[in-house]
């Protein structure tokens, strides 16, 4: 490109009425002959031929506001895009699956921007966003009205190897609560594949917690290390888990949900599929197994865009078997 800068036109202005040949001015200002002779001709004054250069950069700039743009959001992109969000994928997992497999697309900003501009002409594309197109709420320090749980141990005495989130085997786990409180999903997740076991209970009862966790755990038993979860009630009776399981229970201090980041996430994208204030009884053992499918296959940003299952099975292939634990 042979952009002049207004420094340069204001050089030409002055040497052209020095009476300056092309030739002279090209070397002076650093650019070729033909750039000169291009500027003169498009952006002297048509009238009397004399070259200004406040008139050349207002025609300048007159053309580029003229000249046509290149779209990249093409129909075929927004095609590709709006398939993707009705798969539920957030704006940066499609532009990073995109680029993962060589497909022309645009940033995840301009995804959003498309995704807004949809909504105020009534569209639904925002309804496949985890917050259906909602902003978070600011919630407040509230006093924590609930009791003390018999043998807590605090998060702080968990080993620092499950922060970083190499080991599968290092677990998350919270309840989903239904509509009216009266009946639950109890969620649980491995910390560094993402992997994903959830299933309904009938309340929050501390019992049926540990059946329900005992059940889903079962086919993980001999790899698992730790469990983290709140200081809900539902979870008093966590030594039992930890017995069971042969594990050590951990809990994270009150309100302080980013200590259990991956599952409050995780919580937080199956609520677009069971809402608040949904009514519990009417999900299935299917439509819970195909929520699950859903988020363990998943693109995490966090892992390059692999889904929690690819990063699963990356651990199991590395170590050639099952881990068990040493």
């Amino acid at each position: 490109m042979c952009h002049l800068t207004e420094e340069q036109r204001y050089t030409i202005q002055v040497l052209r009425e020095q009476n300056y040949s092309q030739k002279f001015i090209s070397d002076q200002i650093g650019k070729n002959k033909s750039v000169i002779c291009r500027e003169l001709q498009r952006n002297s004054d048509q009238r009397n031929g004399c070259y200004k250069a406040e008139l050349a950069i207002k025609k300048c700039a007159e053309r580029h506001k003229l000249k046509k743009k290149k779209i990249h959001f093409t129909d075929e992109v927004k095609l590709y895009v709006e398939s993707k969000l009705k798969e539920d994928l957030s704006p940066e997992q499609i532009a990073g699956i995109a680029k993962l497999e060589s497909v022309c697309c645009v940033s995840h900003e301009t995804i959003y921007q498309h995704i807004w501009h949809d909504k105020k002409q009534k569209g639904t594309l925002h309804t496949h966003l985890r917050n259906k197109g909602k902003k978070y709420r600011k919630r407040g320090v509230a006093k924590d009205k609930r009791g003390r749980i018999v043998g807590r141990i605090g998060i702080e005495e968990r080993p620092k190897i499950v922060e970083e989130k190499n080991r599968f085997g290092d677990l998350e786990m919270d309840l989903v609560i239904g509509k009216d409180h009266k009946k639950a999903i109890l969620t649980i997740n491995d910390r560094a594949t993402g992997m994903l076991k959830m299933d309904i209970i009938q309340n929050k009862e501390a019992e049926n917690v540990v059946e329900k966790a005992l059940e889903l755990l079962n086919e993980w038993k001999p790899n698992l290390y730790t469990i983290t979860s709140d200081n809900g009630k539902e979870f008093a009776k966590h030594t039992l888990i930890a017995e069971k399981l042969k594990i050590s229970y951990f809990f994270a201090n009150p309100y302080h949900s980013w200590e259990r980041g991956a599952n409050e996430n995780l919580n937080g994208l199956i609520r677009q599929y069971f809402p608040k204030k949904y009514d519990f009884n009417l999900i299935t053992k299917n439509d819970i197994k195909y929520v699950e499918n859903k988020l363990n296959n998943r693109p995490r940003k966090r892992f390059g865009f692999l889904t929690p299952n690819q990063v699963y099975l990356q651990k199991l292939k590395n170590i050639g078997q099952v881990a068990f634990k040493t």
